[in-house]
């Protein structure tokens, strides 16, 4: 388990992605395009798996960095989409890795029911989506995204999302996700700190309201990524304020998926003291350290 005193070296970046969920590179080339950026503290977070932990890590130990394994785990409150990143929770626990198996299952039937729409108006069938997804990947819409561009029906993802993938083209599926109450529940069960990714994108009822975000610190809620490049400057402020009164800590991370988004490592990072505190918190796996 992490010790409060444990050294790590920072700067640090704790929301990347590799193929095994939506991003475009391997694990241990997610790690060593961080460490290219002067990332020096990371964490893998890909959804609702942490398939990729054991290749991210020793990459990262390799290239004497330190490394948290973490992922991004899908809710669901009333209509929003919730992304609650989880690290340093044992990915064997029973009742989380029953949750996330059922997320993904869900997963693969939406993804299929989406290429089924779609294929009423483009040629587009499942084996193309199959053809962009990593062995054992999360299946999700980028896939179909990726897939679009490779049949040359879209110049890139952005254009995907912005047209056949926007829910207002008729196309869309919903999916299984449980809600951050649940989320939050069961990765600190796990011994993991729980954070909420990017809560305060563009919009106030995009935002999930400020009772609900207080029920879920008294459910164990370890605290907010604030910077992050899709949250507004009011939110920010918002959430640190929530952050400061309730002693909770706060990231900063770069969402990286490769060339699935501009996104780049480091382009915003965690403070060493609060790295150290999520390293004290955690219980349920060790960190790896250089």
């Amino acid at each position: 388990m992490a010790s409060p005193s444990a050294g790590f070296a920072g700067p640090a970046d704790l929301h990347l992605h590799s193929n095994q969920s939506d991003g475009t590179e391997a694990p241990a080339e997610v790690i060593r395009q961080a460490h290219a950026h002067g990332i020096r503290t990371v964490a893998l977070t890909d959804h609702d798996r942490s398939t990729g932990w054991d290749e991210a890590g020793d990459a990262a130990v390799a290239l004497g960095m330190t490394f948290i394994p973490g992922m991004e785990l899908s809710a669901k409150h009333e209509w929003r989409s919730v992304h609650v990143l989880g690290y340093l929770f044992d990915p064997g626990d029973p009742a989380l890795r029953a949750e996330t198996d059922r997320i993904r299952g869900d997963r693969i039937g939406r993804a299929e029911r989406i290429v089924r729409n779609i294929g009423r108006d483009y040629d587009l069938h499942w084996d193309d989506v199959v053809a962009q997804t990593a062995l054992d990947a999360t299946v999700g819409r980028p896939h179909i995204a990726d897939a679009l561009v490779a049949r040359g029906i879209v110049r890139d993802r952005t254009e995907a999302f912005d047209g056949i993938l926007h829910p207002r083209e008729g196309y869309y599926e919903p999916h299984y996700a449980p809600d951050p109450l649940t989320a939050v529940r069961l990765i600190t069960q796990a011994g993991g700190v729980a954070i909420i990714a990017h809560p305060v994108t563009t919009g106030r009822d995009r935002m999930m309201p400020i009772p609900y975000i207080e029920r879920l610190i008294a459910a164990g809620l370890g605290g907010f990524e604030v910077d992050h490049r899709e949250n507004t400057e009011a939110g920010k402020r918002m959430l640190r304020e929530l952050a400061q009164k309730h002693d909770l800590i706060v990231t900063g991370s770069s969402d990286y998926h490769g060339s699935g988004k501009p996104n780049r490592p480091g382009e915003n990072t965690t403070s060493d003291a609060m790295v150290a505190r999520l390293l004290a918190q955690g219980t349920g796996i060790a960190p790896r350290f250089p």
